[in-house]
């Protein structure tokens, strides 16, 4: 007899998880919502529909990261993940479900704590959330969702303190990290992966892209996701980002055009302005290389604008960019006095790459192409 214990599954159960999980990428929250809450009616004593009700907030999180409004509601929704999931370890400590779930919902309040730059917090609760892991990794050897949970703390417990060297001293205390064994469990997860294949799509996706430098293994993970989720606002402008990398501003530009047409027909996690920011940026670069200068204006002016509004504590990348490519643009169209205005602005921006450099440059001589 099994010395593991698990809550009782079905083929109906799997096909409401699996459902729910799809509404989830695919930004219908409304619709995952009714799918999770039947879960919960069906299988009241599981904590796989609290856990994924909450999850439908990570990801309206994830939409906007510079609104906090369901942070709080967050928390809340994994405190009962975590309360319910105890509430069966009390009774059956070797709960596989009651295990994988409890340590899902704690490394998820960390990613968000993380996100937060509640670091101390966010670190801590990948340490609580491991072993708790490990435990249902050694009772069911053969569910590769666990993997991830592992393979996020392998590869950012030796990442993250080498890339920020102040966070150093928090690691200490905490088992170290492996980033080879953290792709490799990834990996496992993202291809041979029940529930959690999508999430370890995206976090491959993410890292091999900003902290590995290698948009070609990003952009697989991302072809995949997009594949997947057409509609998903965040898989797609990854996507876009990585062509861009790759230096293939044409495939990235079409890609951000699909991105503003979306937005412009409202569709879910679209219309906000800092998908619409980036997208006309992008666009308007394109435009800019294949020297044209009216649509590249236009795409620039919006971005610049949309900057304005949302730039609060300090001016952008993409704002600084956009009024120096207008400053160029100008001058290439002769309209010297409107690019003198884009140069005067620059220098009372802050400084981003050598924008000051440039703006007095072109202020003495107008930009030629």
């Amino acid at each position: 007899m099994s010395n593991k214990s698990t809550l009782p599954q079905s083929f109906n159960f799997d096909t409401l998880v699996t459902t729910g999980i799809k509404q989830i990428y695919s930004i219908n929250f409304s619709d995952a919502e009714i799918t999770f809450r039947k879960l919960m009616a069906d299988y009241p004593d599981h904590p796989a529909g609290r856990f994924f009700l909450a999850m439908i907030d990570w990801w309206r999180i994830l939409l906007d990261l510079d609104v906090e409004t369901y942070d709080e509601l967050f928390f809340q929704k994994i405190e009962d993940v975590i309360y319910n999931c105890e509430q069966i370890l009390d009774k059956e400590p070797n709960n596989v479900d009651a295990l994988f779930f409890k340590g899902g919902a704690i490394g998820f309040r960390g990613r968000l704590r993380a996100y937060r730059e509640s670091w101390l917090k966010a670190a801590d609760d990948g340490r609580e959330a491991l072993p708790i892991v490990e435990q249902a990794s050694l009772l069911d050897p053969n569910n590769l969702d666990v993997q991830l949970g592992f393979g996020i703390y392998n590869y950012y417990a030796d990442v993250i303190p080498n890339r920020y060297p102040l966070l150093k001293p928090l690691m200490i205390f905490f088992p170290d990290g492996n980033r080879e064994e953290g792709i490799e469990q990834l990996t496992n997860t993202a291809l041979k992966g029940k529930y959690a294949k999508y999430e370890a799509r995206y976090f491959l996706m993410t890292l091999y892209y900003t902290y590995e430098n290698n948009p070609y293994k990003a952009e697989e993970f991302a072809n995949m996701l997009v594949s997947d989720f057409p509609n998903n606002p965040i898989f797609e402008q990854w996507l876009g980002r990585i062509s861009i990398k790759r230096g293939d501003y044409y495939s990235g530009s079409k890609i951000f055009a699909s991105v503003m047409t979306k937005a412009e027909k409202n569709l879910p996690g679209y219309n906000t302005q800092k998908t619409k920011r980036e997208a006309s940026y992008y666009i308007g670069y394109q435009y800019r290389i294949t020297n044209q200068l009216d649509s590249a204006k236009y795409f620039f002016e919006m971005c610049a604008s949309t900057s304005k509004e949302i730039d609060k504590k300090e001016e952008s990348g993409f704002w600084i960019n956009a009024y120096l490519y207008l400053g160029m643009i100008n001058d290439q169209l002769n309209e010297r006095d409107k690019a003198v205005k884009y140069y005067e602005k620059l220098l009372e921006m802050r400084e981003y790459l050598n924008s000051h450099e440039l703006a007095k440059k072109y202020l003495s001589e107008p930009f030629k192409n």
